[in-house]
């Protein structure tokens, strides 16, 4: 899996390296039976999960740390990916 920055700060891209779907965005006011956009959702501070193709983007608060979300959505992409 890589991690890459976006163009928008607030924005992370996850390539997995296989299909994941999609496209589809996951939003926190919007309730979804997709176990890994709800695990993601869960995260402090993220505000949107969109997937396509073979990579997720996490979208977040001007407030929320980078430092603490991505390692954690990598355990999550990790563990529904393998």
């Amino acid at each position: 899996m890589q991690v890459d920055p976006t163009p928008n700060p607030n924005a992370v891209k996850f390539t997995i390296g296989k299909p994941v779907g999609g496209p589809a965005t996951f939003v926190p006011s919007q309730p979804t039976d997709n176990e890994m956009a709800s695990g993601l959702l869960a995260l402090p501070g993220v505000t949107s999960v969109f997937l396509t193709a073979d990579f997720v983007t996490i979208s977040k608060t001007a407030e929320a740390d980078w430092g603490e979300i991505i390692p954690a959505a990598t355990d999550i992409l990790a563990d529904h990916f393998g």
